[in-house]
């Protein structure tokens, strides 16, 4: 099963985005982790090393897949 990170600040792009990716991410093929950075800024720093600059992001296999534009990492610092 292959692992999937979806890290968002909380806002209304944040939102609407995760929820359009749950919707459309098959459970049985991903594993899939909702990261608010908002509320665990403790996690800020493991995004950015994945290569996130902004959120809505979604990390799959290693790839950052930027969604729209809702906060910088920097915003969220």
């Amino acid at each position: 099963m292959k692992k999937v990170t979806f890290y968002h600040a909380g806002c209304p792009v944040c939102i609407s985005a995760e929820q359009q990716v749950l919707e459309a991410l098959d459970t049985k093929r991903f594993d899939i982790e909702v990261v608010h950075l908002g509320d665990d800024s403790s996690r800020i720093k493991e995004a950015e090393e994945s290569g996130v600059k902004s959120v809505p992001a979604l990390l799959l296999d290693g790839a950052v897949f930027h969604i729209n534009f809702g906060a910088s990492m920097n915003d969220l610092k």
